[in-house]
């Protein structure tokens, strides 16, 4: 029999028939992020607006100018909504940090669609007083309305609908709710053309539109 030195002396003169790779950290992979965490100098993110940005399209308006006010382009890029300049929810991301790359290069802020904050648009709608201390709220009914709720209104303090965000409050409370110092809902009419009409309905059917 083989000894055993003869034998490691074998296993050693015997050539890998596979050779390992050496991995590389010098070299990027396709997949690794290039931006280092924490990075003392991270790249400056230039903003849509003409100053730095020339546009070629006037995205649907065929007469319309390819040029813009500088300012007016900044102001647009900063607000979140015409009605209101932060976000309002944590997971909303701010209109000048989504509103780049390249999806928004050459491209006129002016031209870019700016829907109105809801969140400040429910604010603008008065309170809804009752004598029930139970009401209910639809939203006005039909294809544009909500399912029912109940709403309590025993309580000293204005109650908005879960569904429209429309407020209602016990015309028992009144006096209480007018002698706070600040009220999150307007307590009478103000006539602002955002307010709808106090039964919400246009019409008495369950089916026709608002």
């Amino acid at each position: 029999m083989m000894s055993c030195s003869r034998r490691l002396t074998a296993l050693a003169s015997v050539r890998p028939r596979f050779v390992a790779r050496t991995y590389s950290s010098t070299v990027p992979r396709l997949s690794e992020n290039r931006m280092q965490a924490n990075d003392p100098n991270p790249p400056v993110v230039k903003p849509n607006v003409s100053a730095t940005n020339v546009a070629t399209d006037t995205m649907g308006s065929w007469d319309g100018s390819l040029s813009e006010d500088p300012a007016v382009a900044e102001r647009i890029r900063t607000m979140q909504a015409p009605n209101r300049s932060s976000t309002w929810a944590a997971s909303q991301q701010p209109r000048e940090e989504a509103m780049v790359g390249p999806r928004f290069e050459q491209t006129i802020m002016q031209t870019q669609p700016q829907p109105m904050a809801a969140i400040e648009l429910i604010h603008k709608q008065h309170v809804r007083w009752t004598k029930e201390r139970v009401v209910s709220c639809d939203g006005g009914g039909g294809p544009l309305g909500h399912p029912k709720i109940f709403i309590n209104t025993d309580k000293p303090e204005i109650v908005p609908c879960g569904y429209c965000g429309v407020p209602f409050a016990h015309e028992h409370h009144r006096a209480y709710l007018k002698s706070l110092p600040a009220s999150s809902f307007p307590l009478e009419p103000t006539e602002d053309p955002a307010e709808v009409n106090e039964s919400q309905r246009v019409t008495d059917g369950g089916l026709e539109q608002r």
